[in-house]
């Protein structure tokens, strides 16, 4: 693995339903199963995936029809959405990224992100899709992360948790580290810098 120096990086910003929550339990929790959890969350990513924004508790109502889970699993899930828990190695990681820049780029409403990101931990910026218009990969939610801190995409990290996240982070300038925790297939528009399993290698990439 090629670090390209200690100091390569200013900020590091965070895919967050994916990479630094473990959000796929609730969702299989709600539907019944592990299984139909995944097909109901697969469900709502290809209802949203780089569209214009609209009403993300629309879409998780929307998707569970798509995937022949009751309805009413939707205002389940969307109560129960403080229940998400960071998965066991993002805490030690982020204190040891505190000396750098920290944001979130995630595709959900304003309310839920902000909701979510408390219990993952403390960024400089939150960033949703709502906000910026449309869901990622649209480049939006990156740039305007990255202009509302001002950061030079050069010198910022993106942490991937979905795959798609990796081309868009790619195309907003951003190097990228994909963390791929459900062993998804190589997306074919980009290449992240490093894929691993988990966390493990994302401190001593960023210098930290």
């Amino acid at each position: 693995m090629s670090t390209r120096g200690p100091e390569r990086y200013d900020a590091v910003g965070f895919d967050l339903l994916t990479a630094l929550l473990d959000t796929w339990s609730l969702w299989a929790a709600v539907a019944g199963g592990r299984e139909a959890g995944m097909r109901w969350h697969a469900a709502s990513q290809a209802r949203l995936r780089g569209t214009p924004y609209r009403s993300f508790d629309v879409i998780v109502r929307e998707a569970a029809g798509d995937a022949g889970i009751p309805p009413d699993a939707a205002a389940v899930l969307l109560a129960r959405w403080d229940a998400f828990a960071p998965w066991p190695d993002v805490p030690p990681v982020l204190t040891r990224l505190a000396t750098l820049t920290t944001f979130v780029v995630t595709n959900c409403s304003i309310e839920l992100g902000r909701r979510a990101a408390a219990r993952a931990g403390t960024f400089d910026l939150v960033v949703t899709a709502e906000e910026a218009g449309a869901y990622k990969p649209d480049p939006r939610p990156y740039r305007l992360a990255l202009d509302r801190l001002g950061l030079d995409p050069s010198r910022t990290l993106f942490v991937a948790g979905s795959a798609h996240d990796v081309g868009g982070a790619t195309r907003a300038g951003m190097a990228v580290y994909w963390a791929n925790r459900g062993d998804a297939p190589r997306p074919a528009d980009a290449t992240a810098l490093v894929e691993a399993p988990d966390f493990a290698r994302l401190a001593e990439l960023a210098g930290r």
